[in-house]
Order: C-alpha cells, then structure tokens, then sequence
C-alpha cells in the first residue's frame, strides 16, 4: 500500500509538472514603488501565468496608469523571470522556459474616466482582462452589492462592444445578477467570472447563483474559483473548502468551465486598508474577522492533488488548473 501511494503521489507530481497552470487574479498593493518580485512565488508554486490587478474603483486613469507603468516596467526589466503576455504564444513560451507570463486587469470601469477609448489603451498597455462593476454600482452598471439593481447601462454596453472589438476579456465578477446576466447576454465573446465562488455552495452576496454560472459557460466562458475564505465558508481556506465550490461548479457546467482565479492579495494590512479607505466597497460583514484569510500561492500542487485524489481525470485536472483560461484567451486576445 505505501509503495502504491508513493507511485501515485509521484504521478500527480508529474501531472502537476505537466499542467499549464493559470492564475487568473491576484492583488498586489496597488503602489508604484510596490515590490513586484512577489509574484515570483507564483512561478515557484509551478504557474506560469498570472493576472495582476492594476486598478479598481476608487481609481482614475492617472493612478492606474502609474501603477500600471510601474508593474510593467518591472516585468519588462526581468525578462529572466517575466514575460509580457500579449499573446497566447508568450504564455506558451514562458511555460517552456521555466518562467512566468503576467498580464494586467481592471477591477471595475471607473480607471475607464468615462471613455471607451480607454479599453484600447490599456490592452496596448498589457491589461486583458476588466470587470464591468466592483461590488457597488457606477456608470457601466450594478455591483453584486447593491440594494437596488438596475442591470447594465447603456456605457455598459458600449464598454462590452469596445471590449470585444478589441480583444480583451470581460468579467462578470463583483457585478451584481441582473448586470451580470445582461453581461453575458450582450457579449459577442466568451465573458469570465475571474474570481467568484458559487453561491449554493456558501450563501454570500459576492458568490454568484448556479444560472449565472450557466449563463457565463453559455458564452464560452470560465469560473475561477477564489481562495478567499469569507466567500469559500465562515473564512475557511482550506483546501477542502475551495475543492467543494470547484466540485459543485464542474458537476453544474462541466470541467471545461472551471478555472482558478484565488484573488490571492500579497499584503494583508493592504486588505485591512482598503476595508478602512472605503468602507461603501465593504457592506458589513467583511469586518467581522480580524483578518481576512487567503489561499496562498504555495497550495496549487495541493489543490491538484485534492483534484485528482476527488476522481476528477487527468484532462479535467490540467483544464481547471490553466487549460480552460487559455482556452479563453486564445479564442479572445488579438
């Protein structure tokens, strides 16, 4: 029996080495001077590519555009370790050379200032991925946490078009059902849910309901799983908890539709930060631990063994670690 388990550890080891794992949202401080080199420990843990967050809504264009430059600035710097992704190809080749392809999205409209032009010049500038609304309505639409839901605007919609003329993905993350569901009807390309847990798993406002899962596999589309323990359980990161929204996703949509996406932030008094600056983006509730808790970088082989050890095969497990965000990608990035 123990040389039966070593074997099969030693099989998920190499299915893990295999996998083209893909993270699609994490948070650095969001700081121009902010050390870069912790995405590192994505690369480290096996990935090789990473989505980082450049801007949400309390920021205009001004400030996401410097932390924007910055972060590319560092990549660009680092061709040793990083690779610009602007293609697939890119995201490919840092796979085969051991290092780790990073890309940029936005966490609301707003670093928009109003103008769809904007969509354009933050793709040139690395951003591929943006979502419509964060938590709370603006001028796009209605946040996942609003009394009152009025669904996607007119700019919205405009934003959705731009977007797919141009080549980046759109994100139903953080917005609320109505928005969400006219999001994925208005999209002429696959729209994602980045960072989003299910609902029927563990009943929270920011986790989305099974038909807005349906709706976004309908367009093509991925849910990546977050591995923020306030919308896995009563701040439960354990890697059980994350596998039970994965499971509960692939039984509803199929594999095909099931990604990671942990939101995993690098500073937790940056957390806290944000919680305190701007208490409308946080209804109560997201203060009622004294910390919030993540699952960090360091447990991706871990959430590929759970994977596999729960009977899911060898191609669904290399789908939900990157396949199917790649596969998105390759159907939308020009």
């Amino acid at each position: 029996m123990n040389q039966e388990y070593a074997t099969q550890q030693l099989d998920i080891a190499a299915e893990y080495a295999r996998a083209l794992v893909w993270e699609q949202h994490c948070c650095l401080p969001l700081d121009p001077d902010t050390r870069v080199d912790e995405l590192w420990r994505y690369a480290e843990a096996g990935a090789s590519f990473v989505s980082v967050n450049v801007g949400y809504a309390p920021h205009g264009i001004a400030d996401t555009v410097r932390v924007l430059s910055a972060f590319r600035g560092h990549v660009l710097a680092n061709p040793e370790r990083y690779v610009m992704a602007a293609s697939v190809d890119d995201v490919r080749r840092a796979k085969a050379t051991g290092r780790l392809a990073v890309a940029f999205d936005l966490e609301d409209t707003r670093p928009l200032g109003g103008r769809t032009d904007m969509v354009q010049t933050y793709y040139d500038l690395g951003v591929r991925t943006m979502l419509l609304t964060y938590n709370q309505r603006n001028a796009a639409g209605s946040g996942c946490h609003d009394a009152s839901d009025g669904g996607l605007t007119e700019f919205g919609r405009e934003v959705v078009a731009e977007m797919n003329r141009v080549g980046m993905v759109v994100d139903a993350t953080h917005c609320s059902y109505r928005t969400s569901m006219d999001v994925f009807a208005a999209s002429k390309a696959p729209v994602v849910l980045s960072h989003s847990a299910t609902r029927a798993v563990h009943d929270h406002e920011r986790n989305v309901w099974d038909d807005q899962i349906q709706a976004c596999a309908a367009t093509g589309g991925v849910i990546g799983i977050n591995g923020v323990g306030i919308f896995l359980g009563d701040n439960d990161t354990s890697t059980e908890a994350l596998v039970r929204h994965v499971d509960h996703a692939v039984d509803l949509v199929g594999w095909e539709h099931v990604g990671l996406g942990l939101d995993y932030c690098f500073a937790d008094d940056d957390v806290n930060e944000e919680l305190t600056q701007n208490p409308e983006l946080f209804p109560p509730g997201y203060d009622r631990w004294d910390r919030i808790e993540f699952i960090e970088p360091e447990r991706l082989p871990k959430i590929a063994a759970a994977l596999a050890g729960r009977g899911h095969s060898s191609e669904a497990v290399q789908g939900i670690l990157g396949g199917n965000f790649l596969r998105v990608a390759q159907s939308v990035w020009r």
